[in-house]
C-alpha cells in the first residue's frame, strides 16, 4: 500500500515537472514570460479577475493575475487561442497587458480563486488603492508591534493584497519609514524601520506566503516578476483620501530569496519648515543669513538616513517666492513640492546630476538643488553655478562638516574656485526624542556635574548659556504614547562650518583637515556631539542616543 501511494506520488511529480516543461518550451516559442503558478505562488486579486469572469477564462484557458494602475498580469496556457486572442485584444484597449505563458495545472489552481469574486459588476481604476476606512481600523487596532503580530497570526483571507495591507497599515501606525521583508530557511520574517532602528514585528512568514508577498510588491512596482537573481528598484502610490503615500521598493537576491525593502514617504510625516528642524539659536541665525545669499554653494553633509534631503527641501521652502524660480535634479525625487520644479535623474535617458545641472542653468533659475555631489564634473558645474549668481544646495558623503573640503580637493576641484564658492557646510545627524509622557530624571553623579560644567565653559562665545543653566538629564521608560519604545521621534544635530575669510584663505594653501578644524573653533563652531550634548541638558535626548549616532562622549573621557 505504501510502496503504491509512493509510486503514484512519483509519476505525478513526473507528469507535473514534464507539464510545466512543456509550457517553458512553449513561452520560447512565443517569446514570453514562463510562470509556474502553483509553485511560485502568484497572488490572485479579485479586481483583476473581475474584468474575465469565470466562464470565458476555463473557455479560453486564461486567467487575469493582477491589476496595477492600467497594467494587466494574465497567465494563458495559448495567447494565440482564437477566443484568449480576443479577450486579450479587447483587454488591450483599456489596459497594458503582461501575457506570461502557464500549464494548465497553473490556471486551475488559479480558477480556483473565483469563489471570491463578488457576483455584482465593480468598477476597475487600475489604482493601487487602500480602502480609508478600513486603514484607519488597522492602524487602530495596531498600537504597538506586538499588536502587529497578532494581526499578521490571525489573518485568515486567502488574499496576499490584503496581508500587504495588514504590513503597511502597521508601518503608518508606528510611524515606521521603511519596510524590511527579508527571506529566511523556512520562511521570511518582517521588520519596521521606526525613529532609525529595525524592530522585528513578525518572524513567521510560511515560505509561500513569503514570495506571494514578494511578488505582489513586484506587481505594485512594476517590476519583472520572472527576475530573482537580480537587484530590482521601483516604487508604488498608495492613493488615500487625503493625499498620496509614495512607497519606494528595493529587492536584491539572498540565499534563501530576495529581500524587499520598502521606504514608505509619507508626506504627513515630513517635517519642512526650517525651524522645526532643532536648529540652536545661534546656528539657525547663520543658516537664515547664508540661504538669503544670493549666490553660494551650500552642502549639507553625512551618511544615508540623516536627514539631508528633509533639511534642503526646508531650505527651499523658506527661501521660495513667487517671482523667483527654483529647480531641482534629484535621485529620486522623495517628495513633492508646490511652486518648485523638480526633475528626476534618468541614466537611461542620459540625465544624470551633472547632464541635469548643466541643462538647468539653461533655463535660467535662481536657486538649484543638486541631489548629491558624486564625481568631479558635478562638482564643478555646481561650484561655477555659485560663482555666477545662483545658490545651489546639494549634499556630500562625509564624516563631519570639516572633511568636505579635502573631499571635494581630492575629486579634483581647484582651490581658488572652492574658496570663494564654497559659503557653508552643514554637518547633521539623527537622535530620537525622548517621549514626554514617560521620561524619567536621571541623575547625575558629582563628576558628570564637574565635567558638564567644564564642557560649557569650553564653548563658543556665541552659544547662549541660558537654557542649561539648571539641566535635568532624562533617561527613557516606554509607554502607550511611545508604543513602548521610550522615544517618539526624531530631531537633528548639526554642525555648521561657515567659509570665513580665513578659512578661504587656508584652503588656497591645501590645508589638512587638522587645520580647518582648528580655524572653524576659532571661528565659533560647535561640534555634532556638543549639539547633542546640549539637547541632553534640555531634556529632548539622552546620552545613549548621541552616542549611538557620534560616537564615546569626547568631554566625559577627560
Amino acid at each position: 500500500m505504501l510502496q503504491t501511494k509512493a509510486l503514484e506520488e512519483k509519476l505525478a511529480k513526473q507528469r507535473k515537472e514534464a507539464e510545466e516543461a512543456d509550457a517553458k518550451r512553449r513561452a520560447a516559442t512565443l517569446k514570453l514570460p514562463y510562470l509556474d503558478l502553483v509553485s511560485v505562488k502568484v497572488p490572485t486579486e479579485i479586481d483583476a479577475m473581475q474584468l474575465v469572469p469565470e466562464a470565458d477564462a476555463k473557455e479560453a484557458l486564461i486567467v487575469p493575475l493582477q491589476l496595477v494602475r492600467k497594467k494587466l498580469v494574465l497567465a494563458a496556457f495559448n495567447p494565440e487561442k482564437p477566443d484568449a486572442k480576443a479577450i486579450i485584444e479587447r483587454l488591450k484597449k483599456t489596459y497594458t497587458v503582461e501575457v506570461v505563458v502557464v500549464s494548465l495545472t497553473s490556471l486551475s489552481h488559479e480558477w480556483h480563486y473565483y469563489q471570491y469574486v463578488p457576483t455584482e459588476e465593480k468598477v476597475i481604476s487600475g489604482k493601487v488603492q487602500i480602502d480609508h476606512a478600513r486603514l484607519e481600523t488597522l492602524k487602530g487596532k495596531m498600537k504597538n508591534l506586538e499588536d502587529v503580530k497578532v494581526a499578521i497570526t490571525e489573518f485568515k483571507s486567502p488574499l496576499t493584497s490584503e496581508m500587504l495591507e495588514i504590513i503597511i497599515a502597521g508601518a503608518m501606525a508606528l510611524r515606521a519609514s521603511d519596510i524590511h521583508l527579508e527571506p529566511r530557511e523556512g520562511g521570511g520574517t518582517l521588520r519596521y524601520r521606526i525613529d532609525g532602528l529595525l524592530y522585528a514585528a513578525f518572524e513567521g512568514f510560511a515560505t509561500p506566503v513569503y514570495h506571494s508577498l514578494v511578488t505582489r510588491v513586484k506587481l505594485l512596482s512594476n517590476l519583472k516578476l520572472n527576475v530573482a537573481t537580480e537587484p530590482q528598484d521601483g516604487r508604488f502610490t498608495i492613493d488615500l483620501e487625503d493625499r498620496d503615500v509614495e512607497v519606494r521598493t528595493s529587492l536584491i537576491p539572498s540565499e534563501y530569496g530576495e529581500t524587499v525593502v520598502m521606504r514608505v514617504l509619507d508626506p504627513n510625516a515630513l517635517k519642512v519648515n526650517l525651524e522645526e528642524l532643532g536648529w540652536r539659536a545661534d546656528d539657525l541665525a547663520i543658516v537664515k543669513a547664508e540661504i538669503k545669499k544670493p549666490n553660494g554653494l551650500i552642502l549639507n553633509t553625512g551618511p544615508t538616513g540623516s536627514g539631508k534631503t528633509t533639511t534642503l527641501y526646508a531650505f527651499l521652502k523658506h527661501v521660495w517666492k513667487p517671482e523667483i524660480k527654483i529647480i531641482t535634479v534629484e535621485d529620486p525625487i522623495e517628495y513633492h513640492l508646490g511652486g518648485i520644479s523638480q526633475t528626476q535623474v534618468d541614466p537611461g535617458a542620459n540625465y544624470t546630476f551633472a547632464s541635469g545641472l548643466r541643462a538647468i542653468l539653461r533655463q535660467d533659475p535662481n536657486i538649484i538643488l543638486v541631489g548629491e555631489i558624486r564625481d568631479k564634473e558635478t562638482a564643478e558645474i555646481a561650484l561655477n553655478a555659485s560663482l555666477t549668481g545662483h545658490i545651489v544646495f546639494s549634499t556630500l558623503h562625509t564624516n563631519d562638516a570639516v572633511g568636505a573640503v579635502p573631499r571635494l580637493l581630492d575629486l579634483g576641484i581647484q582651490p581658488q574656485i572652492l574658496g570663494p564658492a564654497l559659503s557653508l557646510v552643514i554637518a547633521q545627524r539623527l537622535v530620537r526624542i525622548l517621549c514626554a509622557h514617560c521620561r524619567v530624571a536621571a541623575p547625575l553623579s558629582k563628576e558628570d556635574e564637574a565635567r558638564i560644567a567644564e564642557f560649557m565653559k569650553a564653548l563658543p562665545a556665541r552659544v547662549d548659556r541660558t537654557p542649561y543653566a539648571k539641566p535635568t538629564v532624562y533617561a527613557p521608560k516606554g509607554c502607550s504614547e511611545c508604543k513602548n519604545l521610550g522615544y517618539r521621534g526624531r530631531t537633528s544635530i548639526f554642525e555648521l562650518f561657515a567659509i570665513t575669510k580665513p578659512i578661504e584663505e587656508s584652503i588656497y594653501k591645501n590645508p589638512t583637515e587638522l587645520d580647518l578644524a582648528r580655524l572653524a573653533r576659532e571661528g565659533g563652531m560647535t561640534t555634532m556631539q556638543e549639539d547633542g550634548t546640549l539637547k541632553v541638558l534640555q531634556g529632548i535626548t539622552s546620552f545613549d542616543e548621541v552616542e549611538r549616532v557620534t560616537g564615546p562622549l569626547l568631554w566625559r573621557e577627560k
